[in-house]
């Protein structure tokens, strides 16, 4: 793909995310016509219901949307770039297991919201530093290899210590606020969430930008890097940290949205090539309109608001499925 259209097609993208944002701004159980929508965004001529649902309700959930898309899709592209495997997703070390086991902990043990997210982040970070130091001492081994390894292990694990903690969960208001936390959603997101959910999101990606043209060196043997003077080890733990940043964040505020990091990433390659500095923009923005437009769904398909992570499979694995037969025909 030539500069000139690959320029062309992120301005596609970046039209189509604002569109769909202006879709979910208007759309809803209180309809907002797209004039309305400008006058309250502009701030000009509105009512104060109109407003409070648009400011307060609609606005930061839709950034929030496109913030965690983009995140997720950022931390596939990178995992999928380190480990050389177009499917693998962002929690290949576990990082989904943790936070899951950390944000049930928070609700078992009755915390606030705030604990509950700062769990489910400390504990995605807490799985992804076990993974690693398993990897570190079995540094012998193909280091790829026995990350992929660890992260299967101790993701059982600390799927073992989840089903445990539903076990003794109360049935009657702990097991139901679990389980739904579990499927992913953005009903709790405020702005005042936001205002922690964008500089998080934008520390982790700021790596991930800065590096993205030595990315495209972890596609060689590691004596062939080392020989062009590149250290593939460090290169693959800055991409690890700043890809669990990525996804820790994203699933403290959000529960587990599965399919995202790793449909999306597929989606870029088939458009750009695997060329890394070309696929990260490509990747986040269609992974940021994706959860824009299915939160949309979520909100709009039924009276009783969808969990997002549940969308999101039965809308991935369906395509996931018709990516593999496609590739499988034009082989």
């Amino acid at each position: 793909m030539t500069s000139l259209r690959y320029t062309a097609l992120l301005a596609a993208l970046l039209i189509l995310l604002l569109v769909t944002l202006a879709l979910s701004l208007s759309a809803g159980k209180y309809p907002v016509g797209l004039p309305a929508l400008w006058a309250s965004l502009t701030g000009h001529h509105s009512s104060a219901l109109l407003d409070t649902v648009v400011w307060q309700l609609r606005l930061p959930r839709a950034l929030a949307a496109a913030l965690i898309g983009a995140a997720l899709s950022a931390a596939g592209a990178a995992y999928q770039a380190m480990f050389r495997n177009p499917l693998v997703s962002p929690d290949i070390l576990g990082v989904s297991a943790g936070a899951g086991l950390g944000a049930s902990l928070g609700i078992f043990m009755s915390l606030s919201l705030l604990w509950v997210q700062g769990l489910a982040f400390a504990g995605g970070l807490l799985a992804v530093a076990c993974v690693y130091l398993v990897g570190r001492a079995a540094r012998r081994q193909d280091s790829v290899l026995v990350l992929v390894l660890a992260g299967v292990a101790i993701g059982a694990l600390l799927s073992a210590g989840l089903s445990l903690l539903k076990l003794l969960a109360d049935p009657t208001s702990q097991l139901p606020s679990i389980t739904f936390w579990l499927m992913g959603g953005l009903q709790a997101v405020t702005s005042h969430e936001l205002r922690w959910l964008a500089p998080g999101i934008a520390m982790a990606m700021l790596p991930l930008i800065l590096l993205r043209w030595r990315v495209n060196i972890l596609n060689l043997p590691d004596h062939e890097a080392l020989a062009m003077g590149q250290n593939p080890n460090r290169l693959r733990l800055l991409l690890i940290a700043a890809a669990t940043l990525l996804t820790a964040c994203s699933v403290a505020f959000a529960g587990i949205i599965a399919w995202v990091g790793l449909i999306m990433p597929h989606i870029a390659r088939l458009l750009v090539g695997a060329e890394f500095s070309r696929l990260l923009p490509t990747a986040a923005l269609l992974g940021a309109v994706f959860l824009v437009l299915t939160d949309l769904l979520a909100r709009a398909v039924s009276h009783t608001e969808l969990p997002l992570g549940l969308l999101t499979s039965l809308l991935g694995a369906p395509f996931f499925l018709y990516l593999l037969l496609r590739s499988r025909r034009l082989s």
